[in-house]
């Protein structure tokens, strides 16, 4: 369906891609891997046609319709959630969006001499959109909508007053209801909770058109694709099968090429040898020019390409007291809604809690309620002696100043570390090179997020209270702050729709709803394991 031939692309005098080529065949569903800045966005827009690659091409078959979801979401205002979606239905809203015209037009007086054409073409244009099921249009526009965890009064309210967050889901929700027969979804997991995720993995696994997309929740991509391409040094590499069997088998084939390398670095290391021990020797002339002209000819072995990763290792934090946080009786509303009603709840020392729960039933309010940000309307929240507290949520960015670069606002925050030490912090995070010398207010919300996570793990609490904190993160860097974590001798509370992240970290499960809260003692491997589901109320 679509051909990548030979293509090279150069970006801002930066080369993304050298003669590289891959395919995506009908069914197919791909996912697409590679450093931050190595290009994925870049190959999706040379497939939709909106960029050209400098060399090479790209082809897609005739007739082939392509859906393409990336972060940029664009203007949305003056319509319903759900008409907004069926905007972007394909030609099904295109069919419908004429039928309103011509049904305009049967009761514009002015138009009165050409009824009987416009009554003619709306009798065709009527069929069409029948063929087209556009009758089921808007159910079908609903019903995404709820899998992506929308009420039905924000599916009829003005979609402009939505966060940016929601538009987000609105613009994939415009994708999965056309249903093209290529979808390049661009991070479609982030900005969703774990209830949607679950509900979008069911759905794209049910979806029969051909699939590329870029994720970072492993757990989400190794249950949807069956082949990774790789983008490697300018190059794409296609593995078949889902991102593990990726991962061990790039493993595999550096470690070939390592002993390859090795083997000939020997047996050279061998030829010069002689070469060198026999050169001034007449007699041995001719064995000597023959090994010189062996040398010549053998193709060299390259070592495999190291890829940069970066491991962050915690200091101690200080110990805090066998009680670290105690709720008891604690009522908390807002205005006719209750979240807590009578909520009593301890954390203990190196206790790792996760807290479970549909959208709206109290999980950051939980977590605010600990941190101090929010105050129970009745009952009490104590927390421990010794206890050092650091709480990570989409405030937390106020703290930085706009006017400071990455690299001053890091320096003034640990005025008495030395600048190895912090530009090593910066990279764990993802700003190496001159990315530290970008200030502070032109940084995205990711870039934000990363930077006061790492502030706050370079010296670090004793008690972690988190929330969202793998939002915005690469699967490289994910990686890096889950083994930190794993090491890490605190306690920590938190929510986290990466499953991945809750299975490795978890040890304890606070499940709140409506009806009260539940714990389960083991991490979230047990939860599943125990309650048959990923997420509460979701079958697995």
């Amino acid at each position: 369906m679509i051909r990548i031939e030979n293509i090279s692309k150069s970006n801002s005098n930066r080369i993304l891609y050298i003669e590289a080529s891959a395919a995506l065949n009908r069914g197919e569903k791909i996912g697409l891997v590679g450093p931050n800045g190595a290009g994925k966005t870049t190959l999706f827009r040379m497939i939709t046609g909106s960029e050209v690659p400098d060399e090479g091409q790209v082809s897609v078959e005739k007739h082939v319709t392509i859906g393409y979801f990336n972060q940029d979401v664009g203007e949305m205002s003056g319509v319903s959630a759900v008409t907004e979606v069926m905007d972007g239905a394909g030609p099904v809203s295109t069919v419908a969006a004429e039928l309103r015209e011509l049904e305009s037009a049967m009761v514009d007086p002015d138009r009165m001499d050409e009824m009987d054409a416009i009554i003619e073409r709306y009798g065709e244009v009527q069929a069409r959109y029948e063929e087209l099921d556009g009758y089921g249009l808007e159910s079908r526009a609903r019903e995404v909508l709820a899998g992506l965890s929308f009420s039905q009064e924000m599916m009829d309210g003005d979609v402009g007053k939505l966060s940016g967050g929601w538009k987000m889901r609105v613009a994939l929700a415009r994708i999965l209801l056309m249903r093209p027969d290529v979808m390049l979804l661009d991070e479609p997991s982030n900005h969703l909770d774990l209830e949607s995720l679950i509900w979008l993995e069911q759905f794209l696994k049910g979806y029969d058109g051909a699939l590329l997309m870029t994720s970072h929740d492993r757990e989400f991509m190794n249950r949807i694709v069956n082949k990774i391409i790789e983008i490697d040094a300018g190059s794409l590499n296609t593995y078949a099968g889902d991102y593990g069997f990726y991962e061990g088998q790039r493993a595999q084939n550096e470690k070939q090429q390592q002993a390859q390398f090795e083997r000939q670095q020997a047996m050279l290391a061998k030829e010069i040898k002689f070469i060198e021990r026999f050169k001034a020797r007449a007699s041995h002339a001719a064995q000597v020019q023959s090994r010189v002209k062996k040398l010549d000819k053998i193709e060299r072995v390259e070592p495999p390409k190291r890829r940069q990763s970066v491991a962050f290792e915690f200091q101690a934090p200080p110990r805090s007291g066998e009680d670290v946080a105690n709720l008891k009786g604690v009522h908390k509303a807002y205005g006719s809604r209750t979240i807590y009603d009578g909520l009593d709840f301890s954390i203990r020392r190196k206790e790792r809690w996760c807290i479970m729960g549909v959208n709206g039933a109290g999980k950051s309010t939980l977590l605010k309620l600990i941190a101090g940000s929010a105050e129970p309307d009745h009952g009490s929240v104590a927390i421990g002696a010794s206890v050092k507290m650091g709480y990570f949520a989409q405030h937390a960015m106020d703290v930085l100043d706009g006017e400071q670069t990455v690299f001053e606002w890091l320096e003034s925050e640990f005025p008495r570390a030395g600048q190895g030490a912090l530009r090593t912090l910066a990279g764990c995070f993802g700003f190496s090179g001159d990315d530290v010398e970008k200030k502070c207010r032109v940084l995205s919300g990711g870039e934000k997020a990363r930077l006061v996570m790492a502030a706050m793990l370079f010296d670090p609490p004793n008690f972690l209270v988190l929330d969202e904190p793998t939002n915005h993160l690469d699967l490289d860097t994910k990686e890096m702050l889950i083994k930190a974590l794993s090491e890490y001798e605190g306690t920590m509370l938190f929510v986290s729709h990466d499953r991945h992240f809750l299975s490795e970290l978890s040890n304890r499960v606070l499940e709140v709803s409506t009806e009260g809260v539940h714990r389960y003692d083991g991490g979230y491997r047990e939860y599943v394991e125990r309650t048959g589901y990923e997420a509460p109320g979701l079958v697995a």
